[in-house]
């Protein structure tokens, strides 16, 4: 049976700034994740062979694909992307549901955790929609649940380390969490004392109809790689955006990663948007710094791999001072003009 999720406005989330740490009764607990993130987390801690269920954005690693999925979307995602836009302001006006869990399913792969998500309402699973299928069936009323919700590359750590204490390898969780910090740190060091000058005034576009330029955790990874982040603001949700806004910041990088794109789409969404008024004026423009990059799997996704993003965003900017970065970059990322 699929139980029809509706947009739901109400967050019911755990205090990021202060979480709990949760455990499961079960030392090897059976874990349904809802999230592309949380699987990404689960295998990244070696937690594969417990992860009984996945959603149906869930595609990395690729062994983790053949996992039964148990969400479905309502949106058509190869349509353009207003018109993705529309589907999702048609159905949340009509009320009707974005995403469709298969509670019979999950309730019979017996899950003892199920990790969700309070971030984005129109993203994927949220917290109250997972709340709401348990509550009603008594074989996943005894499930621990676990949502996520951060909006810093900080607080994307902290939750790694939530997963794997509420899965009982909170050692194993604080071994890798040091390793990712590491990385970040190198970056930071390398860049300390870099005048404000060398650093380029840098956008990410989220979404480019209607335009949308990148807020959580991205200004946050562009700062970390050696750039001015100021047009938005990190720890606060992506908003709609005025093209004349933009074109008053005048970015001298910009890299276009539209949410839930892999590099290939995100290429042409990058190249419409040489129509667009002023286009040709712009810093970035002129010196040949706009880039598409996989917006899907690196830039958007609130795992792990948004560390490859931060040394990506690092050679793209800074290409000199981190040659070490070139073949990553050209693997997540493509210039375009």
């Amino acid at each position: 049976m699929m139980v029809k999720v509706k947009a739901n406005k109400t967050k019911a989330i755990h205090n990021q700034s202060n979480p709990p740490t949760m455990t499961t009764k079960n030392n090897t607990p059976r874990i349904a994740s809802m999230l592309a993130s949380s699987t990404e987390i689960l295998y990244a801690l070696g937690l594969g062979n417990q992860v009984v269920a996945i959603s149906h954005e869930c595609d990395y690693p690729p062994q983790a694909c053949n996992k039964p999925r148990i969400t479905h979307a309502n949106i058509d995602s190869t349509q353009s992307a207003s018109a993705i836009d529309q589907q999702v302001r048609q159905l949340m006006k009509s009320v009707q549901p974005l995403y469709e869990i298969d509670v019979e399913t999950l309730a019979s792969l017996s899950p003892d955790l199920i990790i969700t998500q309070a971030q984005c309402e129109v993203c994927a699973i949220s917290y109250n929609d997972v709340l709401a299928v348990t509550n009603s069936h008594p074989a996943l009323r005894q499930c621990e649940i676990l949502s996520m919700n951060p909006t810093t590359l900080d607080e994307i750590l902290v939750d790694i380390q939530r997963i794997a204490d509420a899965a009982n390898v909170a050692p194993l969780g604080q071994q890798y969490v040091s390793q990712l910090r590491q990385r970040l740190e190198f970056i930071d060091k390398k860049l300390r004392d870099l005048a404000s000058e060398d650093k380029p005034r840098t956008i990410c576009i989220e979404w480019v109809s209607p335009l949308m330029v990148a807020a959580n955790w991205m200004p946050n990874a562009i700062t970390l790689a050696g750039g001015h982040a100021d047009f938005t603001t990190a720890g606060q949700p992506s908003t709609y955006t005025d093209w004349s806004d933009v074109i008053a910041y005048d970015p001298q990088v910009i890299v276009v990663a539209c949410c839930g794109f892999a590099l290939d789409r995100s290429i042409e969404e990058a190249v419409s948007l040489a129509h667009l008024p002023n286009w040709k004026k712009m810093s970035a423009v002129r010196a040949g710094r706009v880039y598409a990059a996989d917006g899907n799997a690196h830039f958007h996704r609130a795992g792990p791999r948004l560390i490859d993003t931060a040394e990506a965003l690092a050679y793209l900017l800074h290409p000199d001072l981190f040659p070490e970065f070139s073949s990553l970059a050209s693997q997540i990322t493509r210039q375009v003009v």
